[in-house]
C-alpha cells in the first residue's frame, strides 16, 4: 500500500488542527534559518568568539540541514511518517533548548548542527502531510495556508530576532521555539495517523555519503566564499573540487544501482521538474532581495535594525493578501498563468528597486515591497500545488524533500551571488569615482561645493570619502537589483515547462478513494 493510502483523510476540526500543527512546525523551522543573524554580534561578545568562529553558528545549521533534507523520503517510508515527524520536532525542540543554554562557541555550533539535522525534515514532512490530508480540489487553498509559514518565517526572522535580542537576550532567539515545539508534538501525536513502515527497505549508504559530501561542500563554498575571497582561497577551490566529485559519484552510482538513494522517477513528471526550476528561482529572488534590502535600509538609509525588519516584513503582508485568494484562483486558472503573472510582478518590483537612493521615502519602499510580496505569493503557492498535481502519491514525501532542497540551494546561490557582486562592484565603483576626485577637478572648486567639502582639510577629505563610499554603495546595490531582475525575467519563458494543474477525472476519483 502506498504511503499516502495508509493515512485516512482527516475531516473537520481534526484536519484543521493537523494543518495548524504542520504550519507551526514550518514556521518554527523557517524562522530559524534567519532569526539568529541579527543576534550574532551579541553572541560573539557573550561567547568570546572571533568573527570567523561566530559565523559557524549560521554555517553549521545550513550545512546540516541541507545534508539531511535528501533522505527524508526514505526515512518516512522506512520508519513511518508520523514517527519521523514527531522525533524530528522533538529533536529540534531539544536542540533549541541546548542552543539557548550554551555557554561556549563549541557547544552552540554542536547544537546548531543537531538543530539543522532534525529541522531538515519539518518543512517537507509538513507539506507532504497537508497534501495527503486534503482532496485535490482543496489543495490550492491548503497550500496557501501552509505557505504562510514558509514565506513569512524568513521575512519575520530578522525582526523577531532583533526584538528578542534587544529586549531580552540572544538566548531567547532559540528558547522561543520551546512552546511552539511542545504544542506541535502534542498535536501530531493526537491528530496525525501513522503510515505503514516498509521494513524491507535498505539504505543506500554510498549514495547518501556521496550526495552529503557534494551538498555539504557546496554549501560551505557558498557560505564561506565571501569571507575568504572566493577562488583566491585554497579552501574554496578544495570545496569546489570535493563538491564536484561528490555529485559525480552520486549520479554515477545512482544511475547504475537497482535501489538508488533518490528516486529518479520523480523527474519523469513534467510538473515536478517545473516546480523544481521555479523553486530555485524563488529561492534566489526571495533570499537574494532579503540579503540586500535589510543592509540597504540600515547602511545606506540609516534605519535602525528593528525598523528595517518591520519594513521588510511588509513583503509578508503582500504575500498574505495573495494567499487569501490564490487557492480559489487555482480552481479556475491554470497554475502556469498565475506563476507567469507572479514572476512578472516580481521582476517589475525588483526593477523599481534599481532606482532606490538614500532619499527614497519609506512609503515608496513599503509599497514596492508589499506588491513584490504579492508577486512571490502568486508564484510560490501555485508551484507548491502544481508540482504534485500529477506526481504519484507514493512519491510525494520524496518530492517535498527534493523541492525543499532545491529551494534551499537556490537561496544559498542567490545570496552568495548578490553579496559577492555587491562587494566587488562597490570596490570597483569607488575606485573609479576616486580617480576623478583630484585637486584639479573644477567641480570641487565651485563655491557651493567648496563651502561644504573643503579638500584642503582633513575634515573635508573625510566627508568627501564618506560621500563617495555612499554613492558607490548605492550604485552597487542598483547593479545587484538589476541582476536579480534579469535572473527573474530570463526564467519567465520556462513557465511553459509546467503542464496542466488539473487532474484527469479518473485520477481525482482514484485519489479520493485512497
Amino acid at each position: 500500500m502506498s504511503t499516502a493510502a495508509a493515512m485516512p483523510l482527516p475531516s473537520g476540526m481534526r484536519r484543521m488542527m493537523l494543518t495548524v500543527c504542520c504550519m507551526s512546525a514550518t514556521i518554527m523551522q523557517a524562522l530559524d534559518t534567519t532569526i539568529a543573524n541579527i543576534a550574532l554580534p551579541h553572541m560573539q561578545g557573550s561567547l568570546s568568539a572571533s568573527l570567523d568562529q561566530i559565523n559557524w553558528v549560521l554555517t553549521s545549521y545550513i550545512v546540516a540541514s541541507a545534508i539531511m533534507t535528501a533522505p527524508i523520503g526514505w526515512l518516512a517510508d522506512r520508519y513511518g511518517r508520523k514517527k519521523l515527524f514527531v522525533v524530528c520536532v522533538a529533536g529540534f525542540t531539544v536542540a533549541s533548548l541546548l542552543c539557548g543554554i550554551s555557554q561556549t562557541i563549541g557547544q552552540i555550533v554542536t547544537f546548531r548542527i543537531m538543530q539543522g539535522m532534525f529541522g531538515a525534515a519539518l518543512v517537507p514532512l509538513s507539506q507532504s502531510v497537508i497534501l495527503d490530508a486534503y482532496s485535490f480540489e482543496q489543495r490550492g487553498q491548503a497550500m496557501a495556508m501552509w505557505s504562510i509559514g514558509v514565506m513569512l518565517g524568513p521575512i519575520m526572522g530578522p525582526t523577531l530576532g532583533g526584538w528578542l535580542t534587544e529586549h531580552y537576550s540572544w538566548h531567547w532567539v532559540f528558547l522561543v521555539n520551546l512552546p511552539v515545539g511542545a504544542f506541535t508534538i502534542f498535536g501530531l501525536l493526537l491528530f496525525l495517523d501513522e503510515t505503514r513502515p516498509r521494513g524491507h527497505l535498505r539504505f543506500d549508504w554510498f549514495g547518501f555519503v556521496a550526495l552529503a559530501v557534494g551538498i555539504g561542500a557546496l554549501q560551505l563554498m557558498l557560505d564561506r566564499g565571501e569571507q575568504v575571497g572566493w577562488f583566491e582561497s585554497p579552501e574554496i577551490i578544495a570545496e569546489a573540487i570535493i563538491s564536484i566529485a561528490g555529485f559525480y559519484y552520486f549520479f554515477a552510482h545512482s544511475l547504475t544501482t537497482n535501489e538508488p538513494f533518490v528516486r529518479f522517477a520523480l523527474f519523469k513528471d513534467r510538473n515536478f521538474i517545473g516546480g523544481c526550476i521555479f523553486m530555485a528561482v524563488i529561492g534566489m529572488a526571495l533570499f537574494g532581495t532579503m540579503a540586500l534590502v535589510v543592509p540597504y535600509m540600515q547602511n545606506v538609509m540609516g534605519y535602525p535594525v528593528l525598523t528595517a525588519g518591520w519594513m521588510l516584513g511588509s513583503r509578508g503582508i503582500g504575500t498574505l493578501i495573495t494567499m487569501l485568494f490564490v487557492g480559489r484562483l487555482l480552481r479556475t486558472i491554470e497554475a502556469r498563468w498565475l506563476v507567469l503573472t507572479g514572476l512578472t510582478i516580481t521582476a517589475v518590483t525588483i526593477g523599481q528597486m534599481i532606482g532606490f537612493t538614500n532619499d527614497t521615502s519609506a512609503r515608496t519602499i513599503i509599497t514596492v515591497t508589499v506588491i513584490q510580496g504579492m508577486g512571490l505569493g502568486l508564484v510560490f503557492v501555485p508551484l507548491s500545488t502544481v508540482a504534485f498535481a500529477t506526481l504519484p502519491a507514493h512519491l510525494r514525501t520524496d518530492g517535498t524533500a527534493i523541492l525543499t532542497l532545491v529551494r534551499n540551494i537556490g537561496s544559498s546561490v542567490g545570496i552568495s551571488v548578490v553579496i559577492a557582486n555587491l562587494t566587488s562592484t562597490t570596490t570597483v565603483i569607488h575606485s573609479r569615482m576616486v580617480e576623478s576626485l583630484t585637486p584639479f577637478n573644477d567641480a570641487l572648486k565651485m563655491p557651493d561645493v567648496a563651502g561644504i567639502v573643503d579638500v584642503t582639510t582633513e575634515r573635508g577629505l573625510a566627508l568627501l570619502e564618506q560621500l563617495v563610499q555612499q554613492q558607490a554603495t548605492i550604485i552597487a546595490f542598483a547593479n545587484d537589483f538589476k541582476l536579480l531582475m534579469w535572473m527573474t525575467l530570463v526564467s519567465i519563458p520556462l513557465v511553459f515547462v509546467i503542464g496542466t494543474s488539473r487532474l484527469p477525472k479518473r485520477r481525482v476519483v482514484r485519489e479520493a478513494a485512497e
